[in-house]
């Protein structure tokens, strides 16, 4: 995990953005394609050591301009209107870092799950193109303490970039990587994230339609 001292490097952005561009380039790897549904392709890689499988995601967001789309995203105070998992959801500034804390239900008997981690934004100008790109990984902090009966999760990663399809909507890539640890089988996990992934860019799409009308 890192500190909330350490920043995402220059070519950390750069390299998601090329993910973008070059979608999908993960021929001769061990990259598997898993489902292709709704615009949206998803592959996955299994994590040797954890038993888990990291998420790529390409495809077209329609009607969800890149704009609106980022606003959406970083706007925490509005996904607990249209996140149903959230349970809590803030921003506290820690060491020169804006940190998160997030607690997402699970649904009984399994514990609740909280994340501590920092992101970070660029909007950067590669060849005329204008893409944002978004970083989040979970940091270590004592000013976050773990609670009683909430299971800390400290391996999680999303990469996301973002740019215009050339009509009204977005071309997107994102990366997600999240062990929630606890007693749940890997294969659980491995199940709710094949759907979870994918259903949470469609949510986002949907948040973003009733954006502009929230007040």
């Amino acid at each position: 995990m890192a500190s909330a001292a350490s920043c995402f490097s220059e070519e950390q952005f750069q390299e998601v953005c090329a993910e973008l561009l070059q979608q999908p380039a993960l021929a001769g790897t061990d990259w598997e394609l898993l489902v292709n549904a709704s615009g949206l392709s998803v592959y996955r890689l299994l994590d040797q050591e954890t038993g888990l499988y990291e998420y790529k995601v390409f495809g077209i967001l329609k009607d969800c301009p890149p704009a609106l789309l980022v606003d959406v995203y970083m706007d925490l105070d509005y996904r607990k209107q249209w996140d149903q998992y959230v349970k809590e959801i803030c921003e506290k500034e820690c060491d020169g870092e804006t940190v998160t804390y997030w607690e997402v239900k699970f649904p009984f008997p399994m514990s609740n799950r909280d994340y501590v981690y920092v992101r970070q934004r660029r909007d950067l100008d590669v060849k005329g193109r204008k893409i944002h790109v978004i970083l989040a990984q979970s940091i270590c902090l004592p000013q976050f303490p773990e609670k009683s009966g909430v299971i800390r999760v400290n391996q999680y990663k999303q990469k996301l970039a973002i740019e215009s399809d050339g009509n009204r909507g977005s071309k997107v890539f994102m990366y997600h990587f999240d062990n929630p640890g606890g007693q749940i089988p890997s294969w659980l996990i491995n199940w709710a994230a094949k759907n979870g992934v994918p259903n949470f860019l469609k949510d986002l799409v949907k948040a973003c339609q009733n954006y502009l009308n929230k007040t």
